[in-house]
């Protein structure tokens, strides 16, 4: 079973800012770069990027120095009340307003402990496919800060709305109101010890899916082993024990997953009409209208194409179907049939390992690029003379099935938004 805790978390301190936190906090780590980060640090030089961003680019280990500096940086500001440590264990409950294709959203999640575990030893699931990445940079950063900056993002099934009955803040002020490119953050502060454990036992045989943040999960459990190797006794309630997670219901009406594209090239003499060519056996393709002018128009809700196709060497705009569902079950029999009727994986299983590797290109796999903004797919398309596969978002519907039946999406199979932001509340671990 999941278990759930409060903490006493680190946050700016209202009294210093008068509630003012737009300025304080920041996108996660792994998405910016140098002018991000110059940009976040030029409109306050106290946003949380100057502790959690020691080095750039993210993911990139850097000397030892610039960790210990962050550390420094992060040890004065709860000295000068910069940043203020609750008194009593709590959970937060925290809110994104935003706005998707005109509609407008409210997505509901709440920060808290969670236990680590092993992945396939408890109730702590990935959700997709992940590959070992780059660790060290986050376990420098955790080793001498001794926090956990940002959050993991994380689902769990909530069919009744129970959780979030629970954590009902209507009526309340936020203890904090941040707005971050174009999205509104409010964090709400809940240390009623009722309304905790309340919580807990609702969360209690309810399995965790990791949404965002594998490889902070992995470090976590890095770190966590670290202090064990270096204690003799280490109290089974030690913070290094637990990581900072944000928890949302999968039915929470405001969890919106977004596509994440795919852009194909390198094919070696092929130019990409002959790959479409070679896509013909596993779709039925048909070349857009001629008032298509522009590939978000590919995929109208009330058109039965699973699939939106551009070449831009020819500004070619096709919508596909595809045509050989059944295949995928010959070809991963050991997967599950909700992986089995992913779009993703009959995308990669089959049109790609199959069709355009083996027979296409006799074995010399194409570059894949997975792509989350459809403006970027575009520009990656034309800059490198490849094709590009506009996909539908998976739902979750197809990511409970995968999940509940122990498997897992394929990689970069989803893009939640918005993202967590960073500098909302800080887990310390001693």
């Amino acid at each position: 079973m999941p278990e759930i805790t409060p903490f006493c978390g680190l946050r700016y301190n209202p009294d210093r800012f008068a509630n003012d936190f737009s300025n304080l906090i920041a996108p996660p780590y792994d998405v910016l770069d140098d002018d991000d980060k110059d940009d976040l640090l030029s409109k306050h030089e106290q946003n949380i990027v100057a502790v959690d961003l020691p080095h750039v680019p993210p993911k990139s280990a850097g000397p030892d120095e610039l960790y210990a500096k962050a550390a420094k940086t992060l040890a004065q500001w709860l000295q000068d009340g910069t940043l203020i440590r609750d008194h009593k264990p709590a959970i937060y409950v925290y809110h994104q307003l935003y706005e998707y294709e005109g509609k407008s959203f409210t997505r509901r999640k709440f920060f808290a402990r969670m236990r680590l575990e092993e992945f396939g030893k408890g109730t702590v699931f990935p959700h997709e496919q992940t590959f070992g990445g780059p660790k060290e940079d986050r376990l420098k950063l955790m080793e001498a800060t001794k926090c956990q900056l940002s959050a993991i993002f994380a689902l769990y099934s909530d069919p009744d709305n129970k959780v979030s009955t629970l954590l009902n803040v209507d009526g309340r002020d936020p203890d904090l109101t941040a707005e971050l490119q174009g999205i509104t953050n409010k964090l709400w502060v809940v240390n009623d010890a009722s309304t905790i454990k309340a919580v807990q036992d609702q969360m209690a045989d309810r399995p965790v899916y990791i949404a965002d943040g594998h490889h902070r999960y992995g470090t976590a459990l890095m770190y966590r082993d670290k202090v064990l190797a270096e204690s003799r006794d280490l109290p089974t309630d030690h913070p290094a024990r637990f990581i900072l997670v944000g928890l949302c219901a999968m039915e929470d009406p405001g969890a919106v997953i977004l596509p994440t594209h795919r852009v194909l090239s390198d094919f070696g003499n092929l130019d990409p009409n002959q790959i479409l060519t070679a896509l013909e056996e596993g779709l039925k393709i048909e070349e857009a209208g001629p008032d298509i002018t522009d590939p978000k128009q590919l995929l109208p809700e009330n058109k039965p194409y699973d699939m939106g196709i551009y070449i831009p060497a020819n500004n070619g705009m096709y919508t596909a179907q595809f045509n050989q569902r059944q295949i995928i079950g010959r070809l991963a029999p050991q997967q599950s049939a909700a992986w089995q009727n992913l779009d993703l994986a009959y995308l990669h299983r089959y049109l790609i390992d199959e069709l355009v590797t083996k027979k296409a290109l006799g074995g010399k796999a194409p570059k894949v690029h997975c792509v989350k903004s459809l403006d970027d797919t575009i520009k990656i398309a034309r800059d490198k003379k490849a094709i590009a596969f506009i996909t539908k978002a998976c739902t979750m519907d197809d990511l409970r099935g995968v999940s509940a039946a122990g498997d897992l999406m394929p990689q970069k199979s989803t893009f939640f938004y918005p993202k967590l932001a960073t500098g909302l509340v800080i887990n310390p671990l001693q």
